[in-house]
């Protein structure tokens, strides 16, 4: 979707009967009986359905595939090569080629990939939800997402390399990968010392203050990220002692001293609003807001629309709705990429 957005042309091929299965992941569902699952991930595509046990479709797919700049795939290990699509061969045939498969594992790996096990084995899961309470998952497929913003890299990649050498070549992302690397600091903090790392809930193990509070009306959050962020928020809140105390001007010792900052602004927090502090915090340059539902959010997006998802987070145009099953087949079949100039 994202190199949709950004002006490629992309065939979706799906399994006859029932193609992509996020298009049965549901309710909600459409007026249409579409999923928004489904509708969330599929704008800027063109679907046409292909059977890889009929030699009719995999001679289709062949056909593409020769015209195609890029190829992306999320089969199973050996499942392409036995349908006579072996990628290697593929590449190897066509050297302009770009073919990225995304998997679960690695390429090396036949388990299958689903973003919950991911979060669970990267360690993402481990340090997610309250100190006390039990590892929690985020609220988004965060994993998935990742991966595939990873693949979307990967190939703009291999396409730059293409335009400066002439070849293609093979990228491979998986999920596993993707959440590895995005625990950044979390993975370095324990590279570092050798002590594993915890759950923080909604503060942080680096930074004070770094988290939620409640104010008189709702949740807001503080984000300090130095030490002059850190007096000018004391001050708008109205604690100067804080601001002025020597031991709390450097992070490490606000680190330090955890329980008394946090305990010190959720006092204050607590009595006003959250419109007034915010205010406040905004006047003196202190990152801060509300946390807000997702219909919030919607209300304030109003090119978020049912059909083509929320905007283009890479500045690119909803060209196209997402497609029905085999909705362009029939085009496919008779023109290939052809249909894209019709």
């Amino acid at each position: 979707m994202l190199l949709g957005d950004l002006g490629a042309d992309v065939i979706k091929v799906e399994r006859p009967g029932v193609g992509d299965e996020t298009r049965g992941w549901g309710p909600p569902f459409d007026d249409r009986g579409r999923s928004a699952y489904f509708l969330s991930i599929n704008r800027n595509k063109l679907s046409v359905a292909a059977d890889l046990d009929e030699p009719r479709d995999v001679a289709l797919l062949r056909g593409l595939i020769a015209g195609a700049d890029v190829v992306i795939d999320n089969f199973r290990r050996g499942t392409l090569a036995r349908c006579g699509l072996d990628p290697d061969a593929l590449v190897a045939d066509h050297p302009q080629l770009v073919w990225c498969t995304i998997s679960g594992f690695g390429t090396a790996s036949d388990r299958l990939g689903y973003d919950f096990v991911v979060q669970a084995e990267s360690g993402w899961m481990a340090i997610t939800g309250e100190p006390q309470g039990a590892p929690m998952k985020t609220g988004v497929a965060l994993a998935d997402v990742l991966a595939g913003k990873d693949a979307a890299v990967a190939i703009l990649g291999a396409l730059m390399a293409r335009a400066r050498t002439g070849r293609g070549r093979r990228v491979a992302v998986s999920l596993a990968d993707s959440a590895g690397a995005a625990l950044v600091n979390v993975a370095q903090n324990a590279l570092v010392t050798g002590i594993d790392a915890g759950r923080w809930g909604n503060a942080h193990p680096n930074l004070v203050p770094y988290q939620l509070f409640q104010a008189a009306d709702r949740g807001l959050v503080i984000a300090v990220g130095s030490d002059g962020q850190w007096a000018a928020c004391a001050r708008a809140l109205g604690l100067d002692a804080l601001a002025d105390d020597p031991s709390l001007v450097t992070n490490a010792g606000r680190v330090g001293q955890r329980e008394r900052v946090v305990s010190a602004l959720q006092e204050r927090l607590s009595e006003r609003d959250a419109a007034h502090w915010l205010a406040r915090l905004a006047a003196a340059g202190v990152p801060s807001g509300v946390v807000r539902t997702v219909l919030e959010v919607l209300a304030q997006t109003p090119s978020a629309s049912p059909l083509m998802g929320m905007p283009s987070s890479v500045g690119g145009e909803n060209r196209r709705m997402p497609p029905a099953l085999d909705e362009h087949g029939a085009a496919i079949r008779r023109l290939g990429w052809g249909v894209f100039g019709t």
